[in-house]
């Protein structure tokens, strides 16, 4: 899936909904820029082919959101649910967004890229993050367990720590500083 390039002139938002727009859940090919969605309601909405870029969603409510394929660029989405957005067609791209706290559970991401984001004690339980890409991405206390990690690339992420026996982990890329983060079970001094 290809991250959303084209958006019509009249599709390009910055910061507020113009009045023709107001009341409007659908929208396709938008290109959102330095809204504030912080503790809104975005219940029921949809959005296909778009990208959101300096954006707050913290604190929103996303159930039953459909996001599809959809890039966030330099947004705030601490705190998300994605678990209770729409399963049809959901697709997502991450850059340098802050994630933190945000919640995967469940939820079907293979081949997604996160790049340059903050994903502090993000939970990725029971996730398929196959083939999935962590680009200099700050991972410390994220959960992963029992995800399906096939082929995922932490290489240059920073503080990944997992356990191999309670993920799928065959053909993940690591590099060697991440090593203490999967050996964190055993108890070991590495030095």
């Amino acid at each position: 899936m290809r991250k959303p390039t084209y958006f019509p002139a009249e599709h390009v938002l910055t910061r507020t909904l113009p009045p023709e727009l107001a009341g409007q859940r659908e929208f396709e090919e938008y290109h959102f820029i330095g809204f504030d969605f912080s503790q809104t309601n975005l219940s029921g909405w949809r959005f296909s082919e778009c990208l959101l870029e300096n954006c707050n969603l913290a604190g929103a409510s996303i159930a039953n959101t459909a996001f599809q394929n959809v890039a966030f660029a330099g947004c705030k989405l601490i705190g998300l649910q994605f678990q209770v957005c729409r399963d049809m067609l959901f697709g997502v791209h991450f850059d340098h967004c802050q994630l933190d706290y945000a919640s995967f559970l469940g939820r079907a991401l293979p081949n997604t890229r996160f790049v340059g984001c903050s994903l502090q004690e993000a939970d990725f339980t029971q996730a398929d993050l196959t083939n999935a890409v962590f680009q200099d991405c700050q991972l410390q206390r994220a959960v992963f367990q029992q995800t399906r990690l096939l082929g995922a690339d932490f290489r240059t992420a920073q503080d990944v720590v997992l356990d191999p026996a309670q993920n799928e982990v065959k053909h993940a890329r690591f590099s060697l500083q991440s090593l203490p983060g999967l050996l964190t079970q055993f108890d070991l001094v590495i030095s």
